[in-house]
């Protein structure tokens, strides 16, 4: 039965409205505003006053989708309570429109569902809150562009005026004021009557409304209006708010727009539709080769700090030096070294060592990642990437101080980038397996889903079009911009379309298979836009929870390790030095490649070359000349070439025929000619040195200086110990203490999980039923609407034997071991040893509390026991 037929079953408040739900629709309520359960609700009115909240309603508006927003507008200009027609007309304007009439059911729904209208199809009521965030008034215009109702405008107007105004717009005289107002509202409102008006108003005049009619409502007059606003003013199609200042009444304007609340109602969202297509094969090999080139980009980033990274700024993070001579070292831009270094904080792979002159540098966590295999890897790093909030494009802008915002440093974190980042993959996994849609085409449907959640619009801000939105780049559009980049560069999507991997790591389904009349025929070539999901509105799909995602990132590993390249065990050796390694190469084989020999080039094929430098830096790490040279012939396709073999024998030579100690530092060599050769060098001025006898110099510079400058002056010289012996110099990788990665800073409350939810509505609904059940009063009882009741030990005693004899249900008040008061029903099954045992209707389940623990009883009463 409807509330019309049964008026006395409409709901006379929110707190009423929430009694009438069943628990699915509470638990439904409290899922999508998980503020509302924190901490959890004691009765249904608590939840009702938690829910009518500024903070709680400014959450649930932010959350809704355009046309439900406007859905919510249209209300907040309506009569309270309004009916479903006249928001229907609100919305779809006298002629009405088809697409608003089929989605509105849908938005009203949303709002039920979300607490902010409750009260049937005859009486909707937008909840208080939202009504005064998105009203009209002279400081937040409405969103609809609509001004005050002329009840409203006309508050402060002298009778006599009024009746002036009523008299010039052809009504009859009135003896008040209310039933002035009353006629001129119920003129404005009847599109007859209205229409012969203006008929009558001169052209200078309707062009004035028309400059008004979709706001803003206000305008600017002289103390001496001119005649054509002094024929508006006359009749009260324009009135005085304050002096100077005229308003269009919100029922003039809204005959002018045809009924429409909104110039344009967005009923749909904007298709997302394929720009281009490519063959799904293509996608994958284009994605997998992005996805190794990521992880190689990654490792070779940690791989240049192993020996410590830059230092650690005063104020956290990396200074714009060194994110450029990063960016240099990696061969790409500084923003995408930032997002690089970024990544890898994410995942825990990089971190500052905390020491008193703090750097960056690897985690041991590295260590253990470098010998996973590549997909998983990239899963490790892909799974940082969603989750994280920290957002690597704000870096090189200011904070709200005006302050530069550097890569690793604070003030980066967007509690919105993980909910943008899993939008945008589940937008392009609605699409067919290949298509790629236009970066606009996304944006315009993330600004439809949430077209509040941006730079910090105002809830109450004037009403913006997506395309019109899109030229301010709010922080969710450029997230947005930025997602798309990043998810090329992981190698989730190849050539914009998302690959296999991509879909499976974000749990989507794969795509219904295609029928040869939808088959594209070109890249260039359009989907149909019926083939795409954006006929009918809906909530975007939630994350993944952690379980999920971890299930979903092990399939998405298993589907790109197959097309990952596999790494190789052998180079090419050239005549010139160099060495062509024609794919990735095994671990061991590139760390010692990499420690003989720099890196020229990369690419497709990697090529090295070796220098003396590199040599020596072989020599210098434990590796004998011979080792060298049975490395290369086992490793290399092609013979060692001839000036390579005669470059390493050069090199050992001479490796160690100086030796450098410390004195401060000392140099001493068997073959005083070449002592002599250093000191009659100028580069070895800075040196500080001086002989000591035949085959030994000291000097003024550290050990490590002093090698340095020999080497730069074309030397080999090796390190000693303060026994002669030769030092090792191998390339010992500097790692931080163990490290947990940044904690992503949550976008308010977590979603609550099943169980959670169900234990909260069942407490909800046991405190509602302990606050609202009737109880028998007698004339001496003290107990208010709301209080625990309050008996003497000897009655409370009495009383709760009396109901283990008759099953009877009893209201209490129960004090726990905290302090914390409140009121329960419960049913006594035993009472004895100062305890009683009951079934508490409050708690569902049977419990023991001690008599003492009891403020008062009082028995239920008997229509409701």
């Amino acid at each position: 039965m409807s509330t019309e037929e049964n008026p006395a079953a409409a709901p006379r408040s929110l707190a009423e409205a929430l009694r009438g739900r069943d628990d699915a629709a509470l638990a439904a309520l409290l899922r999508s505003r998980p503020d509302l359960i924190t901490p959890v609700p004691t009765d249904l009115t608590q939840l009702a006053t938690r829910a009518g909240t500024r903070a709680s309603v400014v959450r649930a508006l932010e959350r809704l989708d355009r046309f439900a927003l406007q859905t919510a507008q249209a209300l907040a200009v309506a009569a309270d309570p309004a009916s479903y027609g006249e928001l229907l007309g609100l919305l779809a304007g006298d002629d009405g429109d088809p697409a608003v009439s089929a989605a509105l059911p849908h938005a009203l729904a949303t709002l039920r569902e979300q607490a902010l209208v409750w009260g049937g199809d005859d009486r909707l009521r937008l909840v208080r809150t939202a009504r005064e965030l998105l009203s009209p008034s002279p400081q937040h215009p409405s969103p609809t562009g609509l001004g005050p109702t002329v009840r409203e405008a006309t508050a402060g107007m002298s009778p006599g005026r009024i009746q002036e105004i009523v008299a010039t717009a052809g009504l009859p005289s009135t003896h008040d004021s209310v039933s002035a107002v009353t006629a001129l509202t119920t003129l404005f409102g009847d599109p007859e009557r209205m229409s012969a008006l203006l008929d009558e108003a001169p052209a200078e005049s309707v062009e004035v409304l028309e400059r008004l009619v979709w706001g803003p409502p206000y305008g600017q007059v002289t103390a001496d209006p001119a005649a054509r606003l002094r024929w508006l003013l006359d009749r009260g199609l324009l009135l005085p708010t304050a002096p100077g200042t005229v308003v269009l009444p919100r029922e003039v304007a809204l005959r002018l727009r045809a009924g429409r609340a909104h110039r344009t109602p967005e009923p749909l969202p904007p298709p997302v539709e394929a720009a281009a297509t490519h063959r799904p094969q293509v996608v994958d090999a284009t994605a997998a080769g992005q996805a190794y080139t990521a992880l190689a980009t990654v490792e070779e980033l940690l791989k240049d700090w192993d020996e410590g990274g830059p230092a650690v700024l005063r104020a956290g993070g990396l200074s714009v030096r060194d994110l450029k001579r990063t960016a240099a070292a990696l061969d790409t831009t500084e923003p995408v070294a930032a997002f690089w270094v970024e990544l890898a904080y994410a995942a825990g792979l990089l971190a500052s060592d905390g020491e008193a002159d703090e750097r960056y540098a690897a985690t041991p966590a590295y260590d253990g990642w470098r010998e996973l295999p590549a997909a998983e890897r990239w899963a490790l790093l892909v799974t940082a990437w969603l989750t994280a909030t920290r957002t690597a494009g704000l870096i090189g802008g200011r904070d709200a101080k005006d302050r530069t915002l550097s890569a690793l440093g604070p003030g980066l974190d967007r509690s919105a980038a993980p909910e943008v980042r899993h939008r945008v993959l589940t937008l392009l996994a609605a699409l067919p397996e290949g298509a790629a849609p236009s970066h606009d085409a996304v944006l315009a449907r993330l600004h439809w889903e949430r077209p509040l959640r941006g730079g910090g619009r105002s809830t109450a801000g004037p009403d913006t079009s997506a395309t019109e939105d899109r030229r301010g780049e709010d922080l969710r559009a450029r997230i947005a911009r930025w997602t798309l980049s990043e998810a090329e560069m992981l190698g989730i999507t190849g050539r914009g379309a998302l690959s296999a991997h991509g879909r499976a790591l974000i749990g989507a389904p794969a795509p219904e298979p295609r029928n040869a009349a939808q088959e594209p025929t070109g890249p260039g070539d359009k989907l149909p836009v019926h083939h795409l999901p954006h006929h009918r509105p809906a909530l975007p799909p939630p994350a993944l929870s952690p379980t999920q995602q971890s299930t979903a990132t092990a399939a998405a590993a298993r589907l790109l390790a197959p097309l990952l390249p596999e790494p190789l065990d052998h180079v090419l050796l050239q005549a010139d030095l160099t060495a062509v390694a024609p794919g990735p190469l095994q671990r061991p084989l590139a760390d010692m490649l990499g420690v003989l020999a720099d890196v020229e080039s990369k690419g497709g094929a990697t090529v090295y070359r070796f220098t003396p430098g590199s040599v020596r830096r072989a020599l210098d790490s434990g590796q004998a000349a011979s080792d060298l040279h049975a490395f290369l012939a086992a490793h290399s396709r092609t013979p060692v070439p001839q000036p390579l073999a005669y470059l390493i024998d050069d090199v050992a030579r001479r490796h160690g025929h100086l030796r450098v100690g410390a004195a401060s530092a000392y140099v001493r060599c068997d073959d005083d000619a070449v002592l002599n050769e250093i000191l009659a060098d100028r580069r070895a001025a800075g040196l500080g040195l001086r002989r000591l006898a035949p085959t030994v110099l000291a000097a003024t510079a550290d050990p490590a200086g002093l090698l340095e400058g020999l080497r730069a002056m074309g030397f080999a010289p090796a390190a000693e110990s303060a026994e002669g012996d030769v030092l090792i110099a191998r390339a010992d990788a500097r790692r931080t203490p163990p490290r947990t990665p940044p904690a992503p800073v949550p976008d308010g409350p977590p979603v609550p999980d099943d169980t959670l939810l169900t234990a909260a509505v069942r407490a909800v609904r046991a405190g509602d039923l302990a606050a609202t059940t009737p109880r028998r009063t007698s004339a001496g009882d003290p107990a208010g609407p709301g209080e625990l009741p309050r008996t003497t030990a000897a009655e409370t005693l009495a009383t709760m034997q009396a109901a283990v004899l008759t099953g009877e249900a009893l209201w209490i008040g129960y004090v726990n071991a905290e302090g914390g008061a409140s009121q329960r029903v419960i049913a006594p099954v035993r009472v004895e040893g100062g305890f009683v045992t009951a079934y508490d209707h409050t708690a569902d389940e049977v419990r023991t509390y001690p008599l003492h623990r009891i403020t008062g009883v009082a028995e239920l009463a008997e229509d409701e026991g």
